[in-house]
């Protein structure tokens, strides 16, 4: 089965087209169309091949979220039945099904709410190097892949496609959004991944971190009307996500796991770094992921969804 690199609507205005997510505007003025292609993306790098379905697994996976976790702070999502969305979505239905969620419009705010429960990653490069994660200070003499004594929220910048996040402290992310505006995002952010990773750990899986982005969303049409904050895009994908199985895990190394790092890994050992973005040795050909990856990535994806919301 061939994976869908792009989705293709002549008659709906495409509005942008992310590293995974195509997003049209809809006869409805205040609703998007967000559909999930099968790309993915290593180290902000778009692969020139992706994984078949994955687009429909992200989805699946981000529905069960946004409604177990909708106690908490209302999401974007509206539907992703075909029948319930506008007519000019319902004739490309063949390519939709699965993968399309209809949502409401906000006003995207423009920082990635992570959430680490544990010590790996970047945070683990930071704190090797300084004892902090995203400047804030942590005990001496933790190991990689150990808990955290309580979960952090870390903010980064939500960069431009082809452009970098930039990690940042707390006090610039409030500078950046508000201090209100901080503490609401912050609040949810921590208390989703607490729910989260509850649920996760239920199903034998660890959520080391996660991603959550936010948006604003009006109360009425009328000009100046209060904004609400919402839950947008996607919601606990391995895309978005650190998942590592239970059995097994030990502190003091890295881990096995069920998102994207498989891939990195693979990207890396093929010759990637830092000025090749384009392609290998430079050339401007693209990354082509070899097909025992693609299918290697394939099951990870299929599995981690599989264990999450079965």
């Amino acid at each position: 089965m061939a994976a869908l690199a792009h989705s293709n609507l002549p008659n709906l205005t495409l509005l942008s087209r992310g590293k995974v997510r195509d997003i049209y505007a809809t006869s409805e003025s205040d609703r998007l169309l967000f559909v999930a292609s099968d790309r993915i993306s290593a180290y902000d790098v778009i692969l020139k091949n992706g994984i078949p379905n994955k687009g429909k697994l992200l989805t699946e996976v981000s529905l069960f979220w946004f409604n177990k976790l909708g106690h908490i702070i209302p999401n974007h999502f509206i539907t992703a039945d075909i029948d319930e969305m506008p007519s000019e979505v319902r004739e490309y239905r063949e390519q939709l099904e699965g993968r399309a969620m209809l949502v409401k419009k906000a006003q995207v705010v423009p920082l990635e709410a992570i959430v680490r429960g544990y010590l790996t990653g970047s945070a683990w490069s930071e704190y090797k190097e300084n004892g902090t994660v995203h400047g804030i200070a942590l005990p001496a003499g933790l190991i990689e892949s150990q808990q955290l004594p309580a979960p952090l929220f870390t903010p980064s910048t939500k960069a431009e496609q082809g452009s970098h996040d930039e990690n940042i402290s707390p006090e610039t992310a409030a500078d950046l959004v508000g201090k209100d505006l901080y503490t609401k995002i912050s609040d949810a952010a921590l208390a989703l991944y607490a729910s989260a990773a509850g649920h996760a750990h239920s199903r034998g899986l660890i959520l080391a971190d996660t991603k959550f982005e936010f948006g604003l969303f009006p109360q009425s049409p009328d000009p100046g009307s209060p904004q609400d904050l919402l839950l947008i895009d996607e919601l606990l994908t391995p895309d978005s996500s650190r998942y590592w199985p239970l059995q097994g895990y030990a502190a003091g190394k890295s881990q096995p796991s069920f998102d994207k790092q498989y891939l990195r890994d693979w990207l890396v050992g093929a010759g990637f770094r830092k000025g090749l973005e384009a392609g290998p040795e430079g050339t401007s050909d693209g990354w082509l992921i070899e097909d025992k990856v693609v299918h290697g990535t394939q099951h990870r994806y299929q599995e981690v969804v599989a264990m999450l919301t079965k």
